[in-house]
């Protein structure tokens, strides 16, 4: 059974500095693209960023230069930096693991974590 765990969400002011982590646990043989997704109230689930096994990246518009994602694949762990938050930055953040296989196998599944709420206000 694979399970991804999130950590370090939290409420913090506007201008201010929080970072997530995320790891997958469980019995993998691969990672294609992990990523972090977020969803407001009212609002649909959106990408924020993703991060491919071999480290290319993608970011909405709204996250470019403010937000950074990175990924440990020996620990199967994804992190995303997120500086200079915004009141709109406030959602649920999600961690994704795509196209994950397990030993010996050839079918690829998608998981998702439990959700970590960030909180942007003063």
């Amino acid at each position: 059974q694979v399970q991804l765990v999130e950590s370090g969400g939290g409420l913090v002011q506007p201008g201010g500095s929080l970072r997530l982590s995320c790891a997958a646990s469980g019995s993998i043989f691969s990672i294609d693209a992990m990523g972090w997704y977020r969803q407001a109230p009212g609002k649909q689930r959106e990408l924020v960023a993703a991060i491919s096994s071999v480290g290319s990246t993608n970011y909405a518009d709204s996250v470019k230069g403010r937000f950074t994602i990175s990924r440990d694949n020996a620990k199967n762990t994804v992190y995303l930096q997120m500086n200079s938050l915004k009141p709109e930055d406030t959602a649920v953040y999600y961690c994704n693991a795509d196209k994950v296989t397990l030993p010996g196998t050839a079918w690829e599944f998608d998981y998702w974590g439990q959700g970590a709420q960030v909180t942007v206000s003063s």
